[in-house]
Parts: structure tokens; C-alpha cells; sequence
């Protein structure tokens, strides 16, 4: 396709026929229909949020989100301090554990989640995403490095509010890079779609340096902020209430991943 169009284009230029605004639309055509392909192409995770199922009957959600169709299962932590809420701990993480074999992605919105980290090794994550604010209190790359070691995927996570360079010294040390598109904390809120620069930026950023990172967003994510999160170069999918609070799970995943 890429040498196709190029060659089009050199012979427009060379055989004078397209003006200067022809050879420029078909130039623009050739970067539309290469970005498209690269998104066809990217895998779409969809990891639904057990912060918003029934858990009343924790098992059985878990359980139904995987038969229709979940790729990960996503697990937000917060201890009432970093964020103004708590959710959960490694107790909870370990008993979903048991039910799927699904990946467990935990994102530790906590202060010290050096110190928790290994609890949720234990529990059974296979990926843990930190925050890269100074609130959270932590030596960041100290603490992905021993996520790894542990044998789980490390992941840095920054608010709306914290600037994208604060993440860059560590893309190269990290397997997933969550942009939250709502202020961390609570479910259910907007989606904020100016963090979609954020979201470009890291897509160019690994693509510039050839990095096999994910990109996640989470917050305010449903059929409509799916595809924007896509098109910007998302590929990991957070969603809570897009999934456990309707009817219908097995749609509302189809919904999130749109068109394969």
C-alpha cells in the first residue's frame, strides 16, 4: 500500500499533472488510510473495571465479563489517601485470582506503593501501575524495576492535571502507560477529552522509539471515547460503568472495541 501511493505521487509530481494542493491531498490520503491501517491492525484490550460490578456477587461478574469477550480484568486500588476514596486490597485481588485466568491489571492509586507492591505480586497481578505524582512518595523507577523482578508487567500512571513530561524519563522502563482521562478516585465521571494530547504524544512516542508499550486510558470510557481514545493511539481500554451497568456485556465489549 505505503510504495503504491508513493509511487502515485512521485508520478503526479514528476508528470506535472496535479498541482501543488493535489500532490498535498494525496499525501494526506496516504498518512489517513497508513494511520487507519495501523489502528485495524492494533489489538484493542478491553479491561472491564470491577470497581463498578455487583459485588455482592463478585464471582459471578468476574466470571461474566470473561465469557463475554474481556481480555483483562482491571483492578483499581485506592487507599484514601492519594485518592479520596477506598476500594479494596490484595485480599480481594487474590480471591478474582482464583476465579479467571484472565490477566489482572492493578493500578495502585496509593502512596508508598513500594511497600504494597509485593502484596499484590502475592495476590497474583500480572501488571501493576503506579503513579508517577509526588504524592504518591516513592522512588518511581526504583519501584518499577522491582515490579519487574517480581515477574509482573510494570505500569506508570499520571493524572489529568500532571503534565505528560513527567512520565517521559520512564516510558523506556515501563510496559504500560495509563493516562487517566478523569481525576482518579470515583466512578462514573466525564470523560476529559483534552488528555487525548497525552494519549498522542505517548503514540508517537513509541512509535519514534520503537518501545512495545500499551497505552490505557481509564475514566469516562464508553462506545463514543473508545474510538477517540483509538484513533489518538490508545490500545488498552479501562471501563466500569460502560460494562457492569448494562444488560448486555458481551454488546457493551463488542461496543468498546467497535469495528475488528
Amino acid at each position: 500500500m505505503k510504495q503504491s501511493l508513493g509511487s502515485s505521487s512521485a508520478y503526479y509530481r514528476n508528470n506535472a499533472v496535479m498541482g501543488q494542493w493535489g500532490v498535498r491531498l494525496l499525501d494526506y490520503c496516504h498518512y489517513s488510510v497508513t494511520a487507519l491501517l495501523h489502528h485495524s491492525m492494533q489489538k484493542v484490550i478491553v479491561a472491564p473495571s470491577i470497581l463498578a460490578a455487583d459485588f455482592s456477587r463478585l464471582a459471578d461478574e468476574v466470571h461474566r465479563v470473561e465469557q463475554a469477550g474481556a481480555d483483562w480484568i482491571h483492578c483499581d486500588i485506592m487507599d484514601g489517601h492519594f485518592v479520596d476514596n477506598i476500594s479494596f486490597g490484595p485480599e480481594i485481588v487474590g480471591i478474582v485470582r482464583k476465579q479467571t485466568n484472565l490477566p489482572l491489571d492493578v493500578h495502585l492509586m496509593i502512596r508508598t506503593p513500594d511497600h504494597y507492591a509485593p502484596r499484590f505480586v502475592k495476590a497474583g497481578a500480572n501488571s501493576i501501575t503506579v503513579h508517577v505524582e509526588p504524592e504518591a512518595n516513592h522512588d518511581v523507577e526504583k519501584t518499577l524495576r522491582a515490579i519487574r523482578d517480581a515477574g509482573c508487567r510494570p505500569g506508570l500512571s499520571l493524572n489529568p492535571a500532571t503534565p505528560f513530561e513527567s512520565v517521559e524519563p520512564f516510558l523506556d522502563k515501563i510496559d504500560i502507560l495509563l493516562v487517566m482521562t478523569v481525576h482518579p478516585g470515583f466512578g462514573g465521571q466525564s470523560f476529559r477529552r483534552e488528555m487525548m494530547e497525552k494519549v498522542k504524544r505517548a503514540s508517537e512516542w513509541k512509535k519514534s522509539h520503537g518501545h512495545k508499550v500499551d497505552i490505557e486510558v481509564d475514566g469516562g470510557i464508553n462506545a463514543q471515547t473508545a474510538r477517540l481514545s483509538i484513533q489518538n493511539g490508545a490500545n488498552v481500554l479501562v471501563a466500569g460503568t460502560s460494562i457492569f451497568h448494562t444488560k448486555d456485556y458481551a454488546k457493551a465489549i463488542r461496543d468498546l472495541r467497535g469495528p475488528i
